[in-house]
């Protein structure tokens, strides 16, 4: 037999015995993606909307409509271009990417001419098929259109891996070291796609992102810091920075309202990092919604799988206490968000009560140092729970931005709480006093002054209109999706302006 022949045997061997065991084999060069390329030239033209288009293509609801009419006052047209590229999930394997180039165009002076490129990551998003790049009745790509582009900015917002054409079959929810290096990638792909929309950049970026967007891009903006790479300034909003905090307050009773998916996409996304967040579902998820990790994102409604049976409307835990000691965590029953918190709890629960007693357990053991009680303002420094290991590997309170940032926010959110926020400009003030960071409370009196007062009124002002129009009740649910975004991505114009 001759050399050639036993090598290309063992070859075969080896391919045999890998497929027996279930090793997952590299893709071969030509079939996998390279991280950032671009791999459509030109991109696809979506479609051009002039300032009036733009104004008019909110269809999804009075409110939303109400808040574009009312809020925004644009100078540019705007043209949208389909990204696709090349990135990698969360174990580094090669997939693609897809999101959205907006490029604004027209005759004001900030349309024309080298732009500044705005780098913005979304929101939580629970359909698998949500494209940013597609503006109708999309209120959260509407208001960064708006704001942003229409601006003047040229915006680079992708879609994450896991959404719209993407080959990955999973998405990496609050996972920062994916999060990050998929936003790195889809900048690189709009970088080398700007000469075919005829743009050209003036070096200065900008990076911001809401609600899970911003904890995408606080995580962005420490990674291309850490890669050396400058960053003009950020503007994160409504993150869940504290990520360990923050799911600490939930599992001890404080259960914000869209918990469900948060909780079923944040196990998912960890168990698919990791591999050891549980060896069976039903290790975390009632027997019921035992195939809960594989439901998000959808291709449906999350309202359909609910009808369904297939997850619970709002409740994640048991009306019964797991031990005596968290009686009065079930729920947590102070606050302006107490009602929120009751609405976490239930029959038909998701999260089973041995697994809530254990996460409970562990943190009394190694207790965050932000929450329940300020001590160290740190994540646990040695969780033994798999969920708050990675919980505490995805918070952000560990690094010490150079760039300036803002904070954008608003303290009665229902979703997101303020708690994320509050702990993180804490951390900086503890540990990098000099940092040049700053935060934006919308809820804040205006009569304090400062550069965002008109704002903080007209937020009020607007929050007055909305109760008369649609009641308390509905303005906190429009609260985090509607109502703060409008209003802190104008806030992020405004500071990204002074650089």
């Amino acid at each position: 037999m001759t050399p050639g022949i036993r090598l290309l045997l063992l070859s075969i061997l080896s391919l045999a015995s890998a497929a027996r065991i279930g090793v997952c084999l590299p893709q071969s060069a030509p079939d996998a993606p390279v991280r950032g390329q671009l791999l459509q030239y030109p991109p696809a033209a979506v479609g051009s909307y002039t300032v009036s288009e733009l104004l008019s293509m909110v269809t999804d609801g009075t409110i939303s409509q109400w808040l574009i009419k009312r809020v925004f006052a644009p100078h540019c047209s705007v043209d949208v271009y389909q990204l696709q590229y090349g990135t990698v999930g969360a174990r580094a394997e090669p997939t693609t990417g897809t999101g959205a180039l907006m490029v604004p165009s027209g005759p004001n002076g900030r349309c024309q001419g080298p732009r500044p490129i705005v780098l913005y990551a979304h929101g939580k998003r629970d359909l698998q098929w949500f494209n940013i790049a597609n503006l109708n009745g999309n209120y959260e790509a509407l208001v960064l259109a708006l704001a942003l582009a229409a601006e003047g900015y040229i915006v680079v917002a992708p879609n994450y891996a896991g959404y719209y054409t993407s080959t990955l079959g999973y998405h990496a929810f609050l996972d920062a070291e994916q999060q990050a290096a998929d936003m790195i990638d889809a900048l690189a792909a709009a970088r080398a796609a700007l000469p075919a929309t005829n743009t050209v950049e003036n070096q200065k970026l900008f990076v911001t992102g809401y609600s899970e967007g911003g904890h995408v891009a606080m995580a962005t903006h420490r990674a291309l810091q850490a890669a050396g790479r400058t960053v003009t300034a950020s503007a994160p909003m409504s993150g869940p920075y504290a990520l360990s905090a923050f799911a600490d307050a939930m599992f001890m009773g404080e259960v914000g309202a869209g918990a469900v998916a948060e909780f079923v996409m944040l196990s998912a996304s960890y168990q698919h990092a990791y591999g050891n967040i549980y060896s069976s579902p039903t290790e975390v998820f009632e027997p019921q919604y035992a195939a809960a990790d594989m439901l998000l994102p959808a291709t449906t409604g999350i309202e359909t799988l609910v009808a369904r049976g297939q997850l619970p409307e709002d409740a994640v835990f048991s009306s019964t206490p797991p031990s005596p000691q968290f009686a009065a965590d079930t729920p947590a029953t102070t606050g302006v968000l107490a009602p929120v918190f009751a609405q976490g709890f239930g029959p038909g629960n998701l999260i089973t009560n041995a697994y809530r007693l254990s996460y409970l357990l562990d943190a009394l053991a190694a207790p965050d140092g932000g929450y329940p009680l300020y001590t160290s303002g740190l994540p646990p420094a040695s969780p033994a729970n798999a969920l708050r290991v990675a919980l505490a590997r995805n918070d952000l309170r560990n690094w010490t931005p150079k760039a300036p940032v803002l904070l954008c926010a608003g303290d009665k959110d229902p979703v997101v709480f303020w708690l994320n926020t509050q702990l993180m400009m804490q951390y900086w003030a503890t540990n990098a006093p000099e940092s040049p960071v700053s935060y934006l409370n919308l809820e804040t009196p205006h009569s304090r002054g400062g550069p965002y007062a008109r704002l903080r009124e007209e937020f009020k002002v607007t929050k007055e209109l909305m109760t008369l129009i649609e009641g308390k009740s509905q303005v906190l649910e429009d609260y985090h999706d509607l109502l703060v975004p409008a209003f802190c991505v104008q806030a992020v114009r405004s500071f990204f302006d002074r650089f």
